[in-house]
């Protein structure tokens, strides 16, 4: 059960209610994570301005997912492992390689590297070793690229942190457990 009311669509006004009709024409409806969220035109509306800047940039769709899913891991994020990995799905990823992703594993190195990275990002709280910063740049990972990796590493620990505060009830197809 939810810590926080769930704003439904039929009780939002205003930018909110705005909000909601962008994410519903995206997914279809409005997750339940929205709807925490709706609480604040200000957290929505922010939240939404990120998540549209990391799709614009040079990661792809693929690795922005894997982050989610090792960030989701590494957290115990149950909503989002449960969304990412639906998101994974929908755009090719098979159960193996979203467990593999979640362990922080994967077969491309330079992804490998970011994964490497995003998880000792967490581990440590942000504060990575020189030699973890060499290995991605050794795997061919740009500085733009560094910075839209952390980007997506910011955004990850957010919603985790989000949705271990506020507990909104799951709605996508529930992760596995590992």
């Amino acid at each position: 059960m939810s810590r926080v009311q769930l704003i439904a669509e039929t009780e939002a006004t205003g930018e909110v209610s705005e909000l909601y009709k962008r994410i519903k024409s995206k997914h279809g409806y409005v997750p339940n994570i929205f709807k925490a969220m709706g609480n604040s035109a200000a957290v929505l509306n922010g939240y939404l301005s990120l998540s549209e800047a990391l799709q614009k940039t040079s990661l792809s769709d693929l690795t922005r997912e894997k982050i989610a899913l090792a960030v989701g891991e590494m957290n115990r994020c149950r909503y989002c492992l449960s969304a990412h990995s639906a998101a994974a799905a929908s755009i090719g990823l098979n159960d193996e390689q979203i467990v593999s992703a979640r362990q922080g594993d994967d077969t491309d190195p330079k992804v490998q590297a970011i994964l490497s990275f995003v998880r000792k990002s967490v581990e440590n709280r942000g504060w990575v070793p020189d030699g973890q910063l060499d290995q991605l740049k050794q795997a061919g990972v740009s500085e733009q690229e560094l910075v839209e990796i952390v980007l997506s590493l910011a955004m990850n620990m957010f919603t985790n942190y989000f949705n271990h505060i506020t507990s909104p009830e799951i709605d996508f197809p529930q992760a596995k457990e590992l």
